[in-house]
């Protein structure tokens, strides 16, 4: 396959494929060392594998599914460094298997995107507030976890502060409890918790 995309504009393909979320253009560069500047950028902007925005002051990316598409190509059809080792041939070889499996069955971006409940509870939370130890309604978290069951997502939150690193506690405030509260609510010890802040790990 031509190799179209600079090096920075690639990279950064794959670690928003891996992310499964908006990254912000800062990250890019201190976490993964990634400097997409504007004319690596734009080409993967301009044939829409990619969508940039701004969220204040900062950029953030995220890739589309036609990214997801390009990057999972990519990786089958590029071909490996001759000191590659073994390990590295035979993932490649699985990879060349599933990729067309799932892409002939419409669920290869179905399947890159899928996450554990756990890991999503944890990006919409700190979609929703201000960082992590902020306190974040409940009520506000279960509508946007993909449709999870309440069961579910009460077991992941039971699980998440018996790791010590969640927290869930009522509100100090009750007369501000709206009906979307009360049934959001999880009880632990007979006590009803509509608030939960998680600690940076």
């Amino acid at each position: 396959m031509p190799e179209k995309y600079a090096t920075s504009a690639k990279s950064a393909l794959m670690v928003l494929m891996l992310a499964n979320r908006e990254v912000p253009n800062v990250e890019l560069k201190d976490t993964y060392k990634i400097s997409l500047v504007p004319k690596d950028r734009d080409p993967v902007n301009r044939d829409k594998l990619l969508e940039t925005s701004k969220d204040g002051r900062r950029l953030v990316h995220k890739i589309t599914d036609k990214g997801i598409e390009w990057c999972m190509t990519h990786l089958v059809e590029s071909d490996l460094p001759s000191r590659v080792g073994p390990q590295a041939r035979v993932n490649q070889e699985l990879l060349r298997r599933m990729v067309p499996f799932l892409r002939d069955r419409g669920l290869l971006v179905e399947a890159i995107r899928s996450r554990g409940l756990e890991e999503l509870i944890r990006q919409v939370y700190l979609e929703l507030g201000d960082g992590y130890q902020d306190w974040v309604r409940l009520a506000k978290l279960r509508p946007r976890l993909d449709g999870a069951g309440r069961d579910e997502v009460d077991e992941t939150l039971l699980k998440m502060v018996r790791d010590g690193s969640t927290h869930l506690v009522p509100s100090s405030n009750t007369k501000v409890l709206t009906d979307e509260d009360h049934a959001a609510a999880i009880s632990i010890g007979g006590e009803d918790k509509h608030l939960m802040a998680i600690e940076e790990s």
